[in-house]
C-alpha cells in the first residue's frame, strides 16, 4: 500500500504542532504540505525547533496546488475558515478531517445559535461523519468528510454515552464540570491565558452558552435514543498546559448499581485501545494520559444522592483533536487505527 499523502492547514497552531509530531513519524504517511498564513516560506524548524531534522516549509495555502499530490487534508483551523478549505479539497477529490467545529452539528439552527453567524455550507453536514471513533466507527470507513469531536466533548461523551444507552442513568438533571489545560485556547498572546493569569489559579468560562454545549448534547440525545437533552456543562480554564478533566453527574435510573455501571463500560470499551476503564471507585487523573490518545475513565455511586459519578482524562491536544483525527484517518484508509499513536 502506497502512503498517504496529507496536508495540514493551520500547522503553525498547538493542534498543528501535534498533528506533526504525530504524522512525522507516523510510517503510513507523507506530509506533502503544512500550510499557515502568517508563516508562509519560514521552515518548520523556526516555528517548532524540535523538528530541526525536517526540511518542510510553511507554505499558503493553496487547494489548487494539491490536486493530484493529496489524499487527506487535516484542517486545524479556526471554525468558519475551515469551510472555505473543505469544500475545494472535497471537490478536489481529496479526503477532508476538520478539527474545528464546522461540522459537527446536524441542525443549522444551533450553529447559528451558538456561532452567531448562518452556517456557511449547511448542504455537507449531512454528508458529514462525526469524528468520534469508538462511536462511529463503521460509518467513519466510507466518509469523505469526518468532524473530529471537539476536545471537551469527547471527554463527556464517551462515558455518559455508554451509560445513556445501556438505561442506567436518566436523560435529565445532567451536569458536567470540565478543566481544560491553557493549550485550549490556542496558540495566541492574549491577556487571560499569558502565564501570570493563570499560574496558580482556576476559573470557570462560558458557564452559560458555551460552543460545546449543543454538541455533547446532540450525542448525548443519540445515545438515550430521545430526540433531545438538555445539559449543564461549566468548563474551567486550568493551570496545566495540556489535558481536560471532566467531572459528570447523573441521576441513577432504578435498579443501577456500581456492577452493572463498570460491566456496561467494560462491554461498550473492554477492547478499545484508546480507552482506559478504571477500577470502581477510582477516579482519572490528567497526568496519566498526556501525550496520549487515550481517554481515562472512571466511576462512582453516591447513595446519599442516588448520583453516578464519572471521571474521564483526555489530552486534549490528542485524543481531544490531532490524535482522534489521526485515528479516524486511520480507520478511513484502512490502516490499523493504532499507527502513529503508539
Amino acid at each position: 500500500m502506497e502512503k498517504i499523502r496529507v496536508a495540514i492547514f493551520g500547522a503553525s497552531g498547538y493542534a498543528g504542532e501535534e498533528l506533526l509530531r504525530i504524522l512525522t513519524r507516523h510510517p503510513m504517511c507523507e506530509i506533502v504540505a503544512i500550510t499557515s498564513r502568517k508563516n508562509a516560506g519560514e521552515p518548520i524548524s523556526k516555528v517548532f525547533p524540535r523538528f530541526t531534522n525536517s526540511n518542510l516549509t510553511f507554505v499558503a495555502p493553496d487547494v489548487e496546488s494539491l490536486k493530484g499530490k493529496c489524499d487527506a487534508a487535516i484542517l486545524a483551523l479556526p471554525h468558519g475558515t475551515a469551510t472555505e478549505f473543505a469544500i475545494p479539497l472535497l471537490n478536489a477529490g481529496i479526503k477532508v478531517f476538520d478539527i474545528s467545529a464546522d461540522f459537527r452539528l446536524r441542525s443549522t439552527a444551533k450553529y447559528e445559535e451558538y456561532y452567531k453567524v448562518p452556517h456557511p455550507a449547511p448542504e455537507l453536514l449531512k454528508k458529514a461523519v462525526y469524528g468520534l471513533p469508538e462511536r462511529y466507527r463503521e460509518e467513519l470507513k466510507t466518509a469523505d468528510l469526518v468532524a473530529c469531536a471537539g476536545c471537551y466533548p469527547t471527554s463527556s461523551i464517551l462515558p455518559t454515552s455508554v451509560l445513556l444507552k445501556a438505561g442506567l442513568v436518566k436523560p435529565t438533571n445532567i451536569a458536567i464540570v470540565s478543566c481544560s489545560g491553557v493549550t485550549g485556547a490556542g496558540r495566541k498572546v492574549d491577556l487571560p491565558y499569558i502565564f501570570p493569569e493563570c499560574n496558580e489559579n482556576i476559573r470557570a468560562y462560558g458557564v452559560v452558552g458555551h460552543r460545546h454545549l449543543p454538541e455533547i448534547e446532540q450525542e448525548l440525545a443519540v445515545a438515550a435514543g430521545v430526540e433531545s437533552v438538555t445539559i449543564n456543562f461549566i468548563p474551567h480554564l486550568a493551570p496545566f498546559n495540556r489535558g481536560i478533566n471532566s467531572t459528570i453527574l447523573l441521576d441513577a435510573a432504578e435498579g443501577c448499581t456500581l456492577e452493572k455501571v463498570e460491566q456496561a463500560f467494560l462491554d461498550a470499551y473492554g477492547n478499545e485501545e484508546f480507552i482506559r476503564i478504571l477500577p470502581a471507585k477510582r477516579t482519572s487523573e490528567v497526568k496519566y494520559v498526556a501525550m496520549t490518545n487515550v481517554c481515562e475513565i472512571g466511576f462512582n455511586y453516591d447513595p446519599h444522592t442516588n448520583k453516578v459519578i464519572l471521571t474521564s482524562c483526555i489530552d486534549n491536544l490528542t485524543k481531544g483533536a490531532s490524535g482522534q483525527a489521526v485515528q479516524c484517518m486511520n480507520i478511513r484508509f484502512g490502516l490499523p487505527e493504532n499507527m502513529g499513536l503508539i
